[in-house]
């Protein structure tokens, strides 16, 4: 039996909301991909998408076996790893005393948590120098979107999906620090707006123009990751 699963889920929705679906990939201890998985959510949210991934990647591995996650959602990661403590605290209400979104996928995760050795490691999402099993993940999350119907090694795949360039972008560039400015803005709540144009979140998702998006401490994004930031 190996002595451990390298793993990476993923979840796509078009338009967010729209045509979602989730994908899971599971390598060996080598990081060879071995066996993947992918399933419709009908209309949906990214976030949706990304928790579900991870709840199924969790339910379709061996609890006994500790499991390196790999996933592009720092939503989806800090939710289940860092912000989960002060939502039970809270009664499950944020830091502003709203109800905890997709709470019942958290709870559903936080249950397949229990007792087992996991660690999460966040990749960057649709990089030509990024993870390979998360753009695996990637591309089988975006296909099962778009046709709404499940796929994978358990369907009758033989194949593991391959990565597409059109899905890459290039590493960003580094830019050079801005020089401080002797007078600090003073932070406030941005108001939900329309995108004129689209754009992409600092979840990594992108949001299509006409969507609500408001900006955050990364800036403009999903009005659901401005309100998840600091959590």
């Amino acid at each position: 039996m190996s002595d451990l699963i390298i793993a990476a889920c993923d979840g796509a929705a078009k338009k967010n909301p729209g045509p979602a679906a989730w994908a899971w990939v599971v390598a060996d201890s080598e990081g060879h991909p071995q066996r993947w998985e992918a399933g419709p959510l009908g209309h949906s949210t990214n976030n949706v998408a990304e928790l579900t991934a991870l709840a199924e990647l969790l339910e379709a591995t061996d609890p006994a076996v500790p499991i390196e996650v790999r996933m592009d959602s720092q939503y989806a990661m800090n939710a289940v790893t860092k912000w989960i403590a002060s939502w039970k605290r809270n009664g499950w209400q944020t830091a502003a005393k709203k109800p905890v979104a997709n709470k019942e996928l958290v709870v559903r995760i936080d249950a397949l948590l229990q007792g087992r050795e996991v660690t999460f490691r966040h990749v960057a999402a649709h990089r030509v120098d990024g993870d390979h099993l998360n753009a695996i993940a990637d591309v089988a999350a975006s296909d099962a979107a778009t046709s709404q119907q499940p796929a994978g090694t358990a369907h009758g795949a033989t194949t593991i999906p391959e990565p597409r360039a059109d899905r890459m972008t290039a590493a960003p560039a580094t830019r050079a620090p801005k020089k401080a400015t002797g007078r600090a803005k003073k932070a406030s709540s941005s108001p939900v707006i329309k995108a004129k144009f689209p754009g992409r979140c600092h979840c990594q998702k992108p949001y299509a123009a006409g969507e609500k998006i408001a900006k955050n401490a990364h800036g403009w994004g999903h009005v659901e990751c401005r309100d998840a930031v600091g959590e």
